[in-house]
């Protein structure tokens, strides 16, 4: 199984001196290609903070970040967008989808940043949304889509750019249980069906299930991981019954 990310002795601090305060503190964690791992713990604990460093938004004070093999911690600003761009799909709470803009010019959004336009990134717009089960959505507006479907352009979105990663803040934490649990459908099928990797930040009960593996955070270390047993239907299945 490949290693899609590798954090090694990873500290994120705030302040310094006396008045540090340890957001992150000697955090040691690999994300496996075709997983899905959720990180948990309380508000504050560190879960997002350690997300944000593997998506390369946030710069760790120390430690080492791997994408891929390849060390981030020394790139410059300049090149982190790349890194972004090329490796990872975000997915958050409040799904960020711009109002104005149709389901489909949304995504379309996405691949613009790629360098595809015009009538081939319709036609990659519609592809995507078909893989969400929302192909007759591609004009509606987000006001007219329900929670979950939000969700599920959002999650198209991310997948516009081929990324081998998903990090996901709360996904279903806006969602009720049939939305929630269509999402983590969703996710899961990108991990095993797919091969990415997929890293979700919850708090949420509901979604354990879906885990490959659960670690739990707690005052920014690492206190328990647990390797889960999924019972994964085979993809004919997986693909019928996602949406029913």
């Amino acid at each position: 199984m490949n290693t899609a990310i590798s954090v090694n002795n990873l500290t994120k601090t705030y302040s310094s001196g006396a008045t540090a305060v340890y957001a992150l503190k000697n955090v040691d964690l690999d994300v496996n290609s075709g997983e899905v791992m959720l990180l948990m713990g309380p508000s504050g604990s560190g879960k997002t903070t350690l997300l944000s460093i593997m998506g390369c938004i946030l710069r760790p004070s120390a430690g080492s970040v791997k994408i891929s093999g390849n060390e981030i911690t020394t790139l410059s600003e300049r090149e982190l967008p790349r890194v972004r761009l090329e490796n990872i799909g975000f997915v958050f709470q409040g799904f960020n989808l711009f109002p104005a803009l149709s389901a489909g010019e949304n995504v379309e959004l996405a691949l613009d940043l790629k360098g595809i336009r015009g009538r081939e990134a319709k036609k990659r717009a519609a592809v995507l949304l078909e893989q969400v089960e929302l192909e007759n959505k591609y004009n509606s507006y987000p006001a007219d889509l329900s929670g979950g479907q939000k969700q599920r352009v959002a999650i198209a979105r991310a997948l516009a750019g081929e990324p081998e990663i998903i990090l996901a803040d709360e996904p279903t934490a806006a969602l009720d249980s049939h939305s929630g649990r269509v999402v983590m459908e969703l996710l899961r099928s990108l991990a095993h069906e797919q091969g990415r990797a997929v890293v979700v930040v919850t708090h949420d009960n509901r979604v354990l299930e879906y885990a490959d593996r659960i670690v739990h955070i707690a005052d920014g270390q690492i206190t328990e991981q647990t390797h889960t047993e999924v019972l994964m239907p085979s993809g004919a299945q997986l693909s019928q019954g996602l949406f029913a």
